[in-house]
């Protein structure tokens, strides 16, 4: 019984030993990067702005459909009477570009 705990006792030492100098190992490996990254941000350039593009403009087709519906639209209000022929006329230039 004696051997068993010697070496049981042996093996939890040698584990803890190896955790403890493991976990050091990496502090230290961390430590000395960050001392590191100051130096090599000052060294290398800092990388050029990505462009900023405009969103692109709506194509032809969706834009003519968005017409017909606004002109759908301002024709049942003129139906209605919610507006008078010369509100119809001004907001269909306005849809229109005309």
């Amino acid at each position: 019984m004696g051997l068993i705990r010697g070496v049981a006792r042996t093996a939890v030492v040698a584990g803890t030993a190896t955790a403890v100098s493991n976990r050091v190992s990496r502090r230290q490996a961390g430590r000395w990067a960050q001392q590191e990254q100051p130096a090599e941000a000052a060294a290398a350039p800092a990388p050029p702005p990505q462009p900023v593009y405009a969103t692109p403009p709506p194509s032809p087709a969706a834009d003519i459909d968005a017409q017909l519906a606004q002109l759908k639209e301002l024709t049942v209000l003129k139906d209605q009477g919610a507006l008078t022929d010369e509100e119809f006329a001004a907001q269909k230039r306005k849809i229109l570009g005309t």
